[in-house]
């Protein structure tokens, strides 16, 4: 009696331990992202419609983590198709745009993002490193002005801010920013070796 017991106990744990075997792809994917194994955290998210806005960011950033870039802007092209105000979408498109050289596109997208939330920290940011590689110091300059003003405490605005300066040959005004960059990091390269 006491063995048939045992093995109904052992039977209802196997088909307990069977429905708990069932994977979360979500949990799944994050989980191998963690340990950068990209190509298994996409394949993670197989089950999940192709229509869910979550998995078309999710691929993009994927995509983008591993270097895949164009694959990356195709998914996030399919998700701005789906939603052409999500500013997730608009926002990660731009790094693998940046990535590629694509100077251009990737200020269009910043600016779309503007356009719906004016202060967008990240969405000026990545637009400002665009205006440098693309040598705008003009624009640069103004622009990191503005945003400096929003962000009185951000050293890398005040570092796009002194390069624009540097470029267009104010040096007087290049030093000042440097100097500002220093009260935040006394340490950094860029601003000890501009600001004397």
């Amino acid at each position: 009696m006491l063995r048939y017991i045992l093995i109904i106990l052992f039977l209802s744990g196997f088909g307990m331990s069977s429905s708990y075997a069932e994977v979360d792809p979500w949990k799944e994917s994050y989980r191998l992202e963690k340990t950068y194994q990209y190509d298994a955290a996409i394949n993670a998210l197989k089950g999940v419609s192709s229509d869910n806005e979550l998995a078309k960011l999710r691929r993009g950033w994927l995509y983008y983590s591993m270097g895949s870039y164009s694959k990356s802007i195709e998914h996030y092209k399919f998700a701005i198709k789906s939603n052409q105000n999500s500013i997730d979408a608009r926002l990660g498109i731009i790094l693998p745009l940046l990535e590629q050289g694509r100077w251009r596109e990737a200020a269009q997208n910043a600016n779309k993002v503007i356009e719906i939330s004016p202060w967008n920290y990240y969405a000026h940011i990545r637009l400002m490193h665009a205006e440098q590689a693309l040598k705008q110091w003009d624009e640069l300059s103004k622009h990191a002005l503005a945003v400096h003003q929003r962000y009185p405490s951000d050293a890398t605005v005040l570092i796009y801010l002194a390069r624009a300066n540097l470029s267009l040959d104010n040096q007087p005004a290049a030093k000042k920013y440097y100097r500002k960059v220093l009260e935040l990091f006394p340490d950094n390269f860029e601003a000890k070796r501009y600001s004397n």
